[in-house]
């Protein structure tokens, strides 16, 4: 077993996952590994997936800046997980987008091209996703 990847707290000795950790935690405002530790009935190779898809997305795709900006990118990856409707993902990208400085009202367009391409229905249920995230941000 990968005890640095099953282990979050543990990634001094693997600098490209620290570095992709520290990557998430700019982007998202809190850390990803409360997410990342062991589940009772993981398999041991799960940590090397986490750490994998850790380093691959937050270490290697979000930094880079040379064509695409982070706000670009994250209006993007808004529109990615809204139109496959994979709804906790979305969750996380509407935090990255609104920490990268896109508007609230340019989320909303995302949702408007997702219905006119997407269909009305996924756009609705990734749109309620975002507005939960509107309103964590005013409420706090």
């Amino acid at each position: 077993m990968d005890i640095m990847a099953a282990d979050p707290e543990n990634v001094a000795a693997d600098p490209a996952y620290a570095a992709a950790l520290d990557t998430a935690e700019r982007l998202l405002g809190f850390r990803l590994e409360r997410f990342l530790g062991p589940t009772p009935g993981e398999p041991d190779n799960a940590a090397d997936f986490k750490r994998i898809a850790t380093v691959h997305a937050f270490g290697d795709v979000w930094p880079r800046g040379e064509h695409l900006d982070t706000r670009t990118r994250a209006l993007v990856s808004v529109t990615i997980a809204a139109t496959l409707g994979v709804l906790e993902p979305l969750r996380g990208q509407v935090r990255i987008a609104l920490n990268a400085g896109a508007t609230k009202e340019e989320i909303v367009e995302v949702f408007v091209q997702v219905a006119a391409y997407a269909g009305v229905a996924r756009a609705f249920d990734g749109y309620q996703i975002a507005a939960q995230v509107f309103e964590e941000r005013a409420a706090g």
